[in-house]
């Protein structure tokens, strides 16, 4: 893809634009429920980012041909490119360590907003390690199972949010464009779904 191609791509119509922000809204406002993003020719990690991207919010892609992401979206968007640690926008292109989860920005409780929003790839919003999700927009709770999501990177999750206001916000991207949120004000703790003995699931227990 040319410059000039990732940078069309990076530059959303306002109906992609409010169709992307829709999609991320929704994911949001009911963890662990699955929601669409738009198809367009932009890897949806960075999709994702686009409609909350403007010019005073800082802006990190990693990943392959991080840089030349970077330069398209700051074109496309506004967004001033930074470091990851100082970034309020992350769009992943690949999996993120639990390093690197540590170092993101969480704001504080005075300005939680500095928080970090992270776009990440997972192989599958569906089909893999069963996690439990409890807390505000979540009717009691609800078992989110992606594929491809590090346990590691879970944890480093976990501290990430402890000093609630202050925290990161999670979104769980397939390649397909289904999305899951993971804010902040979520609780997420391993699960083990069991059978009734029929195969079909029975109860959800924490380990």
């Amino acid at each position: 893809m040319t410059t000039a191609q990732r940078i069309a791509a990076a530059t959303c119509t306002p109906e992609q634009a409010q169709q992307v922000f829709r999609a991320v809204l929704a994911a949001f406002a009911r963890p662990g429920r699955i929601a669409t993003l738009p198809t367009t020719d932009l890897p949806p990690t960075l999709l994702a980012v686009t409609a909350l991207a403007d010019s005073g919010t800082a802006l990190c892609v990693v990943g392959a041909d991080a840089t030349l992401w970077s330069d398209a979206l700051s074109v496309g968007t506004d967004a001033p490119a930074v470091g990851l640690a100082a970034a309020r926008l992350v769009a992943a292109l690949r999996p993120l360590t639990a390093d690197e989860v540590g170092v993101l920005a969480r704001g504080t409780a005075e300005a939680p907003e500095h928080g970090a929003f992270v776009a990440i790839p997972v192989e599958s919003v569906e089909n893999g390690v069963p996690l439990r999700l409890t807390g505000p927009g979540v009717d009691g709770e609800v078992i989110f199972a992606p594929s491809g999501l590090d346990a590691e990177v879970v944890a480093a999750r976990a501290a990430a949010v402890l000093g609630y206001p202050a925290g990161i916000d999670l979104l769980c991207v397939a390649a397909d464009g289904r999305i899951v949120g993971l804010p902040r004000t979520t609780v997420v703790s391993a699960a083990r779904i069991e059978s009734d003995g029929r195969g079909n699931p029975a109860r959800t227990q924490e380990n």
